[in-house]
């Protein structure tokens, strides 16, 4: 990774956009029970044979947004809902009322075990802020405001654009690319001009399909290889490594070029 020539990029951006799960904050374990307390009795219920299991949360889950994740597992089980609406009540069993009653399990788990960022993600987001960077954070999460101020973070991004902001705009979710591309509009900033730091497989996809300056894969237990494989530049275990590679300060860069 120090040796990466795809890192050194990052010394002539102007941004770096975060996936909140899995890379600003622990919260994809907390993601991970949820849909684990969701699932798993549900399928038994159903009488399916193959349980659920963590390889389905990265498989089909990890990255996309709520409802998106609800229905490709279950087709992963022959299994068709009718798709309800986003008020079902989460006891009724639509791909919507199953997405709400996840909600309610990750608020529940969220709640019992609190949440801290990362270290090394806090660290560099703090070295890339001293330095002029512009920072946002871009996940599929409705939940992804109320994570931000458990964890303390909620004051250090202007931008931020989650899974509710994604629904009421009607923005297409990860794998696609559209959130990262109007989030570095909402900075004024070219795709070019931004990193996407990402722990999902969509996501690292999205910031390939992006044509973004720098696809950063955080390596949380999906493996190097499948985040390459989607597009990544570079793959790291722990995102204080990139702090060598930003810039000395954010004169060290090219003018800011305004998408609107």
């Amino acid at each position: 990774m120090t040796s990466s020539p795809a890192a050194t990029r990052l010394s002539s951006l102007r941004a770096i956009l975060f996936d909140l799960d899995g890379v600003l904050t622990p919260t994809a374990e907390v993601h991970m029970q949820a849909w684990s307390r969701l699932f798993t009795p549900y399928l038994r219920e159903r009488g399916i044979e193959q349980d659920y299991c963590d390889d389905d949360y990265f498989t089909y889950i990890d990255g996309r947004p709520r409802y998106d994740g609800v229905r490709a597992l279950l087709a992963s089980r022959g299994i068709t809902l009718p798709e309800g609406l986003p008020e079902d009540a989460p006891g009724r069993e639509t791909v919507c009322g199953l997405g709400n009653r996840k909600n309610s399990a990750f608020n529940e788990t969220l709640a019992e075990v609190g949440v801290a960022p990362y270290p090394g993600s806090l660290a560099l987001l703090e070295a890339a802020v001293t330095v002029g960077v512009e920072v946002a954070v871009v996940t599929s999460s409705r939940n992804g405001v109320a994570v931000l101020v458990a964890a303390g973070l909620r004051d250090r991004f202007d931008v931020v654009v989650d899974g509710l902001l994604a629904a009421e705009r009607r923005i297409p979710g990860k794998p696609e690319p559209d959130t990262y591309l109007y989030a570095a509009e909402l900075l004024g900033l070219p795709a070019s001009a931004c990193a996407v730091v990402e722990d999902a497989p969509s996501g690292v996809a999205a910031g390939r399909a992006g044509a973004f300056g720098l696809v950063v894969g955080v390596n949380r237990g999906v493996g190097a290889d499948t985040l390459l494989a989607q597009g990544a530049d570079v793959v790291v275990d722990d995102v204080a490594e990139l702090i060598p590679f930003l810039p000395l300060s954010a004169g060290a860069v090219g003018p800011t070029t305004s998408t609107s």
